[in-house]
């Protein structure tokens, strides 16, 4: 099947970014909207959220009883507006600032120093200046306690004997606790689990003493921790996760040499297709690289030259810097290209840099058909919530207990609470799953993949003809498929017409499942579902679940409606917006942009954008959303006053540029359409977070309950999100993003990977993309 995806559900990190219009976006539910006059967009009419032609009800049923009221919320929390409350732990631990201010100085050379640490050790001759504790980073400096306004220092520089005068001026005095100084508060953190003997392997922190050997796939597993100091409505907080990084055992050559023994005629070709794009790590000094490409003419017998000037064999670089002896000198080199970015002053940017296959490792689980491997590793990696604080708590008191660890925090007035943060959340009720002829609520899995393959959906698009395409050698498998789905279909009320292209594929061939997917996406655009013959092989039970699968994803292409919730909002769109970014270089990036076309979320239009490669803010954001608020209005003769807008795959860093470059371009869209002036919020959503949450009188410690809200001290809201956490139909439970974030990614993925073209317009109102 193309698609059978399962993500355990709790609504992401979400920022509301923007809000227009007044500060509350619901309204009353339950409040009825007024019929409209039919007429063009452009003319002002009453806004009504009604779709014309008839539509499935649900029969009334009664509404669960919901949980007791939340208490009072203490001071300084957000009211709580719905849900039973529960106490949650959090991987976060409270810094409390002892001291005063943080000092902020600018420092100067005369005559000018370009080398960086030749500016630290100048500085570092004068420690009864400045003091022992300092935070330097060539110009700027931070210190703990106050100097004069301006201090002038003399030095010699070592190299000629030339006197240097340092010019030290104070700039700014900054609250301890100040965005200002976060960064050089992680700096101080690094320190403190260098002291600790943590290794430092890209941004992380890892133990490989302690890594656990799996002899039987040649793997270790080193345990260690992310932390960063982040600023939260609560103050300051260092935010642990205890993670693990796997290592192969074997050398990077030692796979070359296992390719070369498999197939020496395209031993070059093989080993491009599987170490590209690989990140590897040398042992030597713990770095990682991106593996870009590999170097054939060149040889650890090859010269580069140091950035003091002298050029040295390869060979002779790893013996006098490290005492490694390289064995083999005939092996290729493996080439890593650094991204570009702003180097200090002195420094030059490297073009690329050359590793030796002998002394680098492959990093991750390796690909295998089998999945007993991911499986057995994955039982290793994984952590219950209890074991998640112990090694949490172990490093707070590894710090605590050790005297120059808790003495580097010390000297910055940093102090940290023993324990992790506990605060108060809510848990939401249940939300109500409808079907066309019944509502449940679901189980404690928050799974109801039974029921939706045993009772009709919201909507269903009749069987009537379809094309079923399949290699000869798959002529019995096809005939099976056919039958497992005429007996399938009668319960899910599918009957009598489909138009699809239905291709059953032998094995995982991307290059024909893209051609099938251009054919049928962008120069005869039909939906069209792809099934690898594989995951029809087996019993009759597994054919089956399978196929009730693949139906219902047939269905949501078609056009069909498969289940909802309960929509109180009124004249309401959703908007989900993703952006693709291709690996390979000179591809165009793409925006997946979807908006929600009824009153109960379950009707969808989209639209595919390109721009230039790499580029994460969106261009052409007016055309986009004028062109959804047209077809809303086709659909509902109205237009919708309320605009709630889930904006992925943005960094911190950008979230600035989103509101002032996004938003006006959405803003402008409403000046198409005569007197429109809709509520409209923006809400960036953000997967890769590291926050934990426990839950539990006393230990041991569970996971909190599906629907658990933590709006308050350590956020920086989410009833709608929760609702739209139900939507995503390629799931029959609920997922980590909000419904309109997963179709973005899934239509621009789709058209960035695949397509590398917009798809056809006879498609956008329909999720031919799942």
């Amino acid at each position: 099947m193309e698609d059978e995806e399962g993500l355990v559900a709790l609504p992401t990190r979400g920022r509301i970014l923007w809000r227009g219009r007044g500060d509350a976006l619901p309204v009353p539910p339950g409040r009825d909207a007024a019929v409209p006059s039919r007429g063009k967009p452009s003319i002002t009419a009453t806004p009504v959220l009604r779709p014309p032609g008839s539509r499935p009800c649900w029969p009334p049923t009664s509404t669960p009883a919901h949980p007791q009221p939340a208490s009072k919320p203490t001071p300084g929390t957000k009211p709580v507006a719905k849900g039973t409350t529960v106490s949650v732990g959090l991987n976060s631990v409270k810094i409390h600032c002892q001291n005063e201010a943080v000092y902020q100085y600018h420092v100067t050379f005369s005559p000018e120093v370009e080398c960086r640490s030749m500016r630290f050790a100048m500085l570092k001759e004068h420690r009864e200046v400045t003091g022992d504790v300092t935070a330097f980073d060539g110009s700027i400096l931070f210190l703990p306690i106050p100097l004069p306004q301006t201090v002038r220092l003399k030095t010699q520089r070592r190299s000629d004997g030339e006197e240097v005068a340092i010019t030290i001026q104070m700039t700014k005095v900054l609250e301890p606790s100040s965005d200002l100084c976060i960064p050089f508060y992680n700096v101080v953190f690094r320190r403190v689990m260098r002291i600790l003997d943590l290794k430092l392997v890209g941004r992380n922190f890892f133990e490989p003493t302690q890594a656990t050997i799996v002899q039987h796939y040649r793997l270790q597993i080193w345990p260690g921790y992310s932390v960063s100091i982040r600023k939260k409505d609560g103050g300051l907080f260092l935010l642990v996760n205890s993670i693990h990084k796997v290592v192969r055992s074997d050398s990077v050559l030692n796979v070359m040499h296992s390719i070369y023994k498999q197939d020496p005629n395209s031993f070059q070709d093989e080993c491009t297709k599987q170490l590209v794009g690989n990140v590897v790590i040398t042992r030597y000094n713990n770095r990682t690289y991106h593996v870009d490409d590999i170097d054939w003419n060149k040889t650890p017998r090859d010269r580069f030259t140091l950035a003091s000037g002298e050029e040295v064999t390869f060979v002779d670089y790893y013996r006098k810097a490290y005492g490694i002896t390289i064995k083999e000198l005939d092996q290729p080199l493996l080439i890593h290209r650094p991204r570009e970015k702003q180097t200090p002053v002195g420094r030059r940017q490297l073009d690329m840099v050359l590793l030796v296959p002998e002394l680098t490792f492959m990093t991750g689980i390796p690909e295998m058909k089998n999945s007993r491997m991911l499986k057995d590793v994955t039982r290793e990696m994984l952590q219950s919530p209890s074991q998640h604080y112990a090694s949490l708590i172990n490093l707070l008191r590894r710090i605590k207990d050790n005297a120059d660890a808790s003495g580097e925090l010390m000297r910055w007035g940093l102090r940290l609470d023993p324990n992790i943060h506990w605060t108060q959340g809510r848990v939401l009720p249940m939300e109500r799953i409808n079907l066309r002829y019944s509502s449940f609520i679901p189980n404690e899995e928050l799974s109801w993949n039974k029921e939706i393959t045993q009772e009709a959906p919201i909507s269903v698009i009749s069987m009537n003809y379809w094309v079923l395409v399949y290699p000869k050698r798959l002529q019995d498998v096809s005939r099976e498929l056919t039958a497992t789905m005429e007996r399938s279909c009668g319960s899910m009320g599918m009957h009598d017409k489909v138009q699809l292209l239905l291709c059953i594929i032998s094995g995982n061939r991307d290059d024909l499942y893209a051609a099938i997917k251009k054919l049928c996406s962008i120069l005869s655009p039909v939906p069209s579902q792809v099934i690898n013959a594989q995951t029809l092989m087996g019993p009759l039970g597994k054919m089956r679940n399978v196929v009730q699968k693949v139906l219902l994803q047939i269905n949501c292409k078609l056009g069909g409606e498969l289940w909802g919730v309960d929509i109180p909002l009124k004249q309401l769109m959703v908007i989900g917006m993703d952006v693709y970014h291709a690996h390979n270089k000179g591809l165009r990036s793409v925006i997946g942009f979807v908006a929600s076309m009824n009153p109960i979320l379950t009707k969808w239009y989209s639209r595919v954008v390109f721009q230039m490669p790499h580029q994460e803010i969106a261009d052409n954001l007016r055309l986009c959303l004028a062109d959804a608020l047209q077809h809303f209005y086709e659909m509902n003769h109205c237009l919708p006053k309320k605009l709630v807008v889930y904006r992925d795959g943005v960094s911190d860093s950008q979230l600035d540029t989103v509101l002032k470059y996004e938003i006006p371009q959405m803003q402008r869209c409403f000046e198409t359409f005569e007197s429109y002036q809709p509520r409209m919020v923006v809400l960036v959503v953000q997967k890769q977070v590291s926050t934990n949450f426990y839950t539990g009188a006393s230990e041991p410690f569970t996971a909190p309950p599906p629907g658990t809200v933590i709006d308050h001290t350590v956020t920086s809201s989410q009833w709608l999100t929760f609702k739209l956490c139900h939507l995503y139909w390629n799931w029959p439970g609920t997922v980590r993003v909000p419904a309109p974030c997963k179709y973005a990614h899934k239509l621009a993925f789709l058209a960035g990977q695949v397509l590398h073209h917009e798809p056809g317009a006879q498609l956008r109102d329909r999720l031919f993309f799942l």
